[in-house]
This record gives structure tokens, C-alpha cells and sequence, in this order.
């Protein structure tokens, strides 16, 4: 029988947490609830959830110093929640490293739904690094660099690169378009949908970050077109 996947809930509202926590139970997950951001970096290396939900606003250490924490040292994905809904905060929440934002108050469905929709589309990568002749699936593949959508896997000259999943997506889109232009309104309805429609600083804060992971080649680059948005730029 398969592993139950685990979820970390931090919240220090405990009849939201509990809430999460019984919608997520009945979908055959395993949970765990904690109520401050201490004690969940604390439990979080022996649970070793397969997701955390975040609230921000924790006594003591707050959400954006968990997850900051969190990723020093880990990929697992992570969905802030929160009541403040300004850009601004889910701007600095994404640059953080989370891979989702959900403004309180939400439907508790919805909730679940995005935590499998994250869960689908992560996989932690493998040590391994398969040749280009091992790739399988949905890839693209350039001069030191392949972005396999199927197994959510990057290599970049000949080493795997750990990514949340919107990163690799977004790279993986613009890859399989070479030198076509995309706005960031583009790149926003294909990679992250409805809703996050007018917040375009989203792509900026994801291309930033995978520039910090990919550096441009003699044979390719992540080209700001200025003015209008991005492209994976082949230099012929």
C-alpha cells in the first residue's frame, strides 16, 4: 500500500488548522498541525511533509522566515496562506520560494484542490542524471541544458538543478518556444491561470529566480524583451 502523502499545517488559528486539517483527512492525507513557526521548523525534518501550508502572520517567528528557512535547505512545496491579500505581500511570499498564495477566508475544497494540483506537479529530483538519450517524455533540450516536464526534472551542464514546480514550468514553456516573445499576461494565463491575472510581478519574481539557476549561455539565454516581457533567446 502506498505511503500516505503528509502535510505540515502551520496556523495559529486552531479552528482553521483543524478545519484543513479534517478536509484534508478525509482525502487520505496524513497531517500534522502546528501553531507557531518555531516549533514547526522544529517538527519539520522529522515529519518531512510532502507539503506545507503557511500562514504569515505566526507569533514569534512569522511565515516569510519559516519558509525562508525552509529553503536553505528544501524543495518541498510550499502554500502560503494568508489574510493580506496586497500584491506586494504575495509578491515578497513567491520570492521567498512558496509555489502558491490563498488569501483567507477560502473554501476549504479549493484548498484541497490546489494541494493536489502542487503535489501532481511536484517530484523531487532524482541524484541521478540521465543522458539526453535516457530522457523520456515531454523535454527540450540545448547546449548544456535539459527541462523534462514529464518527470519535472532539470539538467543544467550535466548536473540536476532542484526547482518548485511553476520555475520549471515557466522555463519549459519559454524553452519550447524558442525566441518567440511572451508578455508576462501570456505567461501568466499559460502557467498560472485565472488567478493570478494582473499580477504580473509574479513572472518577474520566477524569472529572477531561475536566472539565479541558470545562467545565460554562449548558445542560449533568458532575454527581458524591455517593455514587453521575456523569451528564450538561441543565438543562431
Amino acid at each position: 500500500m502506498a505511503e500516505k502523502q503528509r502535510v505540515l499545517i502551520v496556523d495559529d488559528d486552531e479552528n482553521i488548522a483543524e478545519l484543513i486539517s479534517l478536509y484534508l483527512m478525509k482525502e487520505c492525507y496524513e497531517t500534522m498541525i502546528v501553531n507557531d513557526g518555531e516549533e514547526a521548523l522544529k517538527v519539520f525534518p522529522e515529519f518531512k511533509p510532502s507539503i506545507v501550508l503557511l500562514d504569515l502572520m505566526l507569533p514569534g517567528i512569522d511565515g516569510y522566515q519559516v519558509c525562508r528557512e525552509i529553503r536553505t535547505g528544501s524543495q518541498t512545496p510550499i502554500i502560503m496562506l494568508s489574510a493580506k491579500g496586497e500584491i506586494f505581500d504575495k509578491v515578497l511570499g513567491l520570492e521567498l520560494g512558496a509555489d502558491d498564495y490563498m488569501i483567507k477566508p477560502f473554501d476549504s475544497k479549493e484548498l484541497v484542490a490546489r494541494v493536489k494540483a502542487v503535489l501532481r506537479r511536484y517530484q523531487p529530483v532524482s541524484p541521478a542524471v540521465p543522458s539526453s538519450s535516457e530522457q523520456q517524455g515531454d523535454y527540450v533540450e540545448y547546449p548544456d541544458l535539459i527541462v523534462n516536464l514529464t518527470n519535472y526534472s532539470v539538467i543544467y551542464q550535466g548536473h540536476s538543478v532542484e526547482m518548485p514546480p511553476k520555475e520549471l514550468e515557466l522555463l519549459y514553456f519559454l524553452a519550447s518556444s524558442p525566441n518567440q516573445v511572451f508578455t508576462r499576461e501570456q505567461l501568466l494565463d499559460h502557467i498560472w491561470g485565472y488567478e493570478y491575472i494582473g499580477d504580473t510581478r509574479t513572472v518577474d519574481v520566477h524569472i529572477k529566480r531561475l536566472r539565479e539557476k541558470i545562467k545565460d549561455h554562449q548558445n542560449w539565454a533568458l532575454s527581458t524583451v524591455w517593455g514587453i516581457g521575456y523569451k528564450f533567446e538561441v543565438k543562431r
